[in-house]
């Protein structure tokens, strides 16, 4: 048994080696029950599974305008050592988005770049009301997490594909891999250079991830949970589990987004 592995199994968490999840979210949601949906709970989780950073958009601000933003802000400025926000955009209110790109500057300490949800928006990544958002996190080389999904006409690997060859300065976590159409995710990562696998939801798929690792790099793929969706220990217990090597866990689990973060320049 690698030592990670059972270390994680033991004690639940590996001191020497820290997660970091870019793929969260925060707050209350309609239809749903989260025991722990607030930050102090959220951060309480975190250190005990050994969590060390979460970039997260709250539920508040993925389906409003920029004006409520203000959990994210506050989160963050509550819990700078751990926490920083992906700025939710929504297409359906562009003068909000106007308004969120004049005020972005103002508040480097909290976002390190964007949370796009086109399948729930209803518009696909193309069209024009995201343009202004594209073209602002290319020049300021910052991170957008996608929504992504499998046989979508609006986050789907084509959608993905033509964003990605047009705006390269930027980076892309597809957020769930293009889910279902794993070897369309793994063409897109393999061309450019810009794209990342994201775990979120992946790890409900037995062996895909040894398919990731086997026929990609292994620094193109990000830990994500949705928490607090889903729990941290089942989670990080799946990557431990997974037929790779202990070097492709530390990479998956924190190297790659470290890496990530100093690029564009968010590094903590």
């Amino acid at each position: 048994m690698s030592s990670l592995k059972k270390d994680f199994f033991k004690y639940g968490k590996v001191e020497d080696c820290p997660v970091y999840d870019m793929h969260g979210h925060m707050g209350a949601f309609y239809g749903a029950h989260f025991p722990i949906p607030d930050p102090d709970s959220m951060v309480r989780r975190m250190r005990r599974c050994g969590v060390k950073f979460l970039a997260f958009c709250h539920h508040a601000n993925l389906f409003s305008e920029w004006k409520n933003n203000t959990e994210n802000i506050e989160a963050v400025r509550r819990y700078p050592k751990e926490l920083r926000a992906y700025c939710g955009v929504n297409p359906n209110y562009p003068d909000s988005i106007n308004e969120m790109l004049s005020k972005f500057d103002e508040f480097r300490d909290v976002f390190i770049g964007f949370k796009m949800l086109p399948d729930y928006h209803g518009m696909p990544l193309t069209h024009e009301n995201y343009r202004p958002v594209w073209e602002f996190a290319d020049r300021n080389s910052l991170i957008v997490l996608i929504h992504s999904w499998g046989n979508s006409p609006n986050d789907g690997p084509e959608q993905i594909g033509l964003v990605a060859e047009k705006y390269q300065k930027l980076k892309i976590n597809m957020g769930h891999s293009c889910h279902g159409e794993w070897d369309k995710a793994l063409a897109l990562v393999n061309k450019f250079p810009n794209l990342y696998l994201d775990l979120c939801a992946v790890l409900d798929d037995r062996g895909i991830l040894e398919k990731f690792v086997k026929e990609t790099d292994v620094e193109k793929i990000l830990f994500g949970t949705d928490f607090p969706w889903f729990d941290y220990h089942w989670y990080i217990g799946a990557v431990m589990g997974a037929d790779i090597t202990d070097t492709d866990r530390r990479k998956i689990l924190h190297g790659n987004a470290e890496k990530l973060l100093k690029s564009c320049g968010r590094s903590k």
